[in-house]
């Protein structure tokens, strides 16, 4: 009789809030395939509480290459803060680890250009934890917009209008460029734009206004912007932390439907609500067929880590990577220039050379740390 496939070895680096109530989850859910062998973490008394809510015998280490030279995890999953993420994915990629890493990726198209450059050409493999994207009804919904079930996509509009005080960014690390990477449009609404890119496809232009409208930040706290997508359609995008009724939207008008998606911090297939226009309303069979699945699979780490497992096992890419998460980077380092120097900004425009592809605040004379600096003198 064959032996069982050996489970993955993982480990887990970063153990606060996301890994416990992410990453943690998402393993136990995926107990068959990966056992947890490792966690990482600067505190010591975080790491012990991670370890203890693990229920597991697993090592902890401050250190994470001694962990990766000790215990050659075959995935790592990184939930620390977002300056952190370059150097540790590119030190588990090197050490043979397949990597699931916190949103944003990296801080910069150039850190991920080191990160694409690290990956083998049949793995291991980075991807960014957009899991939005992985809930059934998302996975429907894609599959009704790209066979053209719904008609031909036209008007889209992406929502991610939160709510974040003061006391939220007196963590150091918060907006700021060289820290977190951004305001609300890297940290927030980053995730319902993959959505809307993963539903519409490839963009072609953007044009946007950013501003610091209420905190005292490197970064913005709002953005806004118009994107033009390869298929003609258009969008509005709309990032706030100063939205007291918190929500995010996704809604595509089609030709023949539109279809929403309303929710906070993550979906259900009732999130998803499709009217049909009036043309087609009568049409009870084609209709039926928009209906959400009947299995109901939420939106969740645990749903992302489903197709990196079978991607490992297959040994291919997996999905969230590679193009998709690229060009989703691409789109807010674009919304970036076009708020700050006023100008559309087309795909495929920032390459090196461009100040833009080094950082997102692109060094323009109003929003680089200098410029916050040089007005709190």
């Amino acid at each position: 009789m064959p032996s069982a496939t050996p489970r993955l070895r993982a480990a887990v680096v970063g153990t606060g809030a996301i890994a416990t109530g992410g990453h943690l989850p998402a393993l136990r859910a995926h107990a068959d395939e990966v056992e947890p062998v490792a966690a990482v973490d600067v505190a010591d008394e975080r790491l012990d509480a991670f370890r203890a809510a693990a229920g597991a015998e697993i090592a902890g280490y401050t250190d994470m290459a001694e962990m990766l030279e000790r215990e050659r995890p075959d995935l790592v999953l990184i939930g620390t803060p977002p300056s952190l993420h370059r150097e540790q994915v590119v030190a588990s990629l090197r050490a043979g680890a397949w990597v699931l890493c916190e949103k944003p990726l990296c801080l910069s198209l150039a850190e991920y250009d080191e990160i694409a450059a690290a990956e083998g050409t049949d793995g291991p493999y980075v991807a960014t934890v957009f899991q939005h994207r992985y809930g059934s009804g998302a996975v429907h919904a894609r599959e009704l917009i790209t066979s053209g079930a719904l008609g031909k996509p036209l008007v889209a509009h992406c929502q991610t209008t939160w709510y974040r005080d003061a006391a939220y960014y007196s963590a150091p690390w918060r907006g700021r460029w060289a820290t977190e990477g951004g305001g609300p449009t890297m940290g927030h609404g980053i995730h319902q734009m993959d959505l809307l890119l993963h539903l519409l496809g490839d963009w072609t232009e953007v044009r946007a206004m950013a501003g610091r409208l209420v905190h005292d930040l490197e970064s913005e706290d709002v953005s806004t912007a118009l994107v033009r997508f390869a298929s003609g359609a258009m969008a509005t995008v709309v990032n706030s932390v100063l939205s007291p009724d918190e929500v995010s939207r996704i809604r595509v008008d089609c030709s023949d439907a539109t279809v929403e998606l309303t929710h906070l911090y993550g979906h259900g297939n009732d999130d998803w609500v499709y009217t049909p226009a009036p043309h087609v309303a009568e049409d009870a069979e084609r209709v039926r067929v928009w209906r959400t699945p009947a299995d109901d699979l939420p939106s969740s780490h645990t749903a992302q880590l489903t197709g990196l497992l079978a991607a490992m096992r297959q040994g291919v890419r997996p999905p969230g990577s590679g193009h998709d998460s690229r060009r989703t980077l691409e789109l807010a380092a674009a919304l970036y220039k076009a708020a700050f120097t006023g100008l559309p900004v087309r795909a495929g425009e920032i390459v090196p050379g461009d100040p833009y592809y080094a950082a997102m605040h692109g060094d323009h004379p109003d929003w680089a740390p200098r410029a916050m600096a040089k007005e709190n003198r």
